[in-house]
């Protein structure tokens, strides 16, 4: 780090401290101060929520990764409370980190922190969810976002052969994404751009009549808030109808679609399950897709994502741009965010054995 840098540093983060101190009346727990020469640095991590298995692993493999490129990390996790990752990242700026990776519980409810970072002089790095409504993020890491809707949707079309058989119609139902991730929308989006001309022609049918993104999203991703709208669902639109198709985002929802549809006698040879789609490749879905049940995941290598977030890390905190593949299509509505998209990887019951080739899990924990 510059001389002229730590020095600006050093006054933002005593300005900020002193305003956190002043409005919690105690002392933040601060940090150990380190010589501005010192190689490396601290890196705050904020992370969304344990609930889901993929960000614990994101967030452990983002401490390995930080750590062996020679950084210390503050890991913390908001448990799905803005409140909490709000008050995260005000402490990591007290603390005086030198970089924030941030994965937004909601995108565009950071802005006030995002300034905190600014003033202080601390980079940004967005880590798989847009940061929005803020000028103050240096670049965003990700997968292509789009591309994991057209793999999800793709997979429908595929499986229900609906090129193969133009006069035959399929009952589908759609689900997104939490409404306060910015990615929701460009998943969904990716999946109607291959859906749209199948719904349009007949040859696939909403029977609930629900097709607009904001009638199908799914708060925090809850499976459990997933099972109870298909069980609703169900119960309206398809007591004599079969269902086909599920357009799930993905995998904790796609558990919940068919904890529901097993409920109502899916799951026979009589009457098998729908096509459902997924996305993560959690370990529990993975099973499924095993077993028969789930039909699709998209794999994405959270390993890469992670190396991804360092290598931008690490060249903001040298003075340098960030590595980019994508310098147009994600706008946080202040700015045009510099992106690195990684490729997702469609899985199912043909080639779920990658995962156990790659390393990402190993034959026995997938049983």
């Amino acid at each position: 780090m510059s001389p002229a840098r730590a020095a600006a540093r050093a006054t933002a983060v005593a300005a900020v401290l002193a305003l956190s101190l002043a409005a919690c009346g105690q002392d933040s727990g601060g940090g150990e101060e380190r010589d501005p020469d010192e190689e490396g640095g601290t890196i705050g991590i904020a992370m969304p929520t344990r609930s889901s298995e993929r960000w614990i692993a994101d967030g452990e493999n983002m401490v390995e990764q930080f750590e062996q490129a020679g950084y210390d990390t503050d890991l913390q996790y908001g448990e799905d409370q803005i409140e909490n990752q709000i008050s995260q990242i005000e402490n990591m700026i007290a603390q005086g980190v030198d970089l924030l990776v941030i994965a937004a519980i909601d995108g565009a409810s950071l802005g006030n922190v995002l300034q905190q970072a600014a003033d202080a002089n601390i980079p940004v790095v967005a880590y798989d969810r847009l940061l929005m409504e803020s000028e103050h993020v240096d670049c965003y890491a990700t997968f292509d976002n789009e591309q994991v809707g057209q793999l999800q949707a793709q997979y429908i079309v595929d499986a229900l052969a609906l090129e193969e058989n133009p006069d035959e119609s399929f009952n589908i139902e759609l689900f997104a994404g939490s409404p306060d991730d910015n990615n929701t929308r460009y998943f969904f989006e990716g999946a109607m751009s291959v859906l749209q001309p199948y719904l349009d022609s007949g040859q696939l049918v909403v029977r609930s009549g629900q097709t607009e993104q904001s009638a199908v999203t799914t708060q925090q991703w809850s499976g459990s808030e997933a099972q109870d709208r298909m069980d609703d669902l169900l119960t309206a639109d398809y007591r004599t109808e079969r269902l086909d198709a599920v357009l799930s985002p993905y995998d904790g929802i796609s558990l919940g679609i068919l904890a529901s549809v097993k409920g109502v006698g899916y799951g026979t040879e009589a009457q098998p399950f729908p096509v459902v789609t997924g996305q993560d490749a959690e370990v529990a879905s993975v099973q499924s897709i095993v077993a028969g049940e789930q039909t699709q995941t998209v794999y994405k290598d959270f390993r890469l994502l992670a190396e991804q977030a360092v290598a931008m890390s690490d060249a903001l905190l040298g003075g340098q741009e960030c590595e980019a593949n994508d310098t147009e299509s994600y706008d946080n509505g202040v700015k045009v965010v510099p992106s690195y998209l990684l490729e997702p990887v469609s899985i199912d019951a043909s080639n779920w054995e990658l995962l156990v080739d790659e390393g990402f899990y190993t034959q026995e924990e997938l049983g």
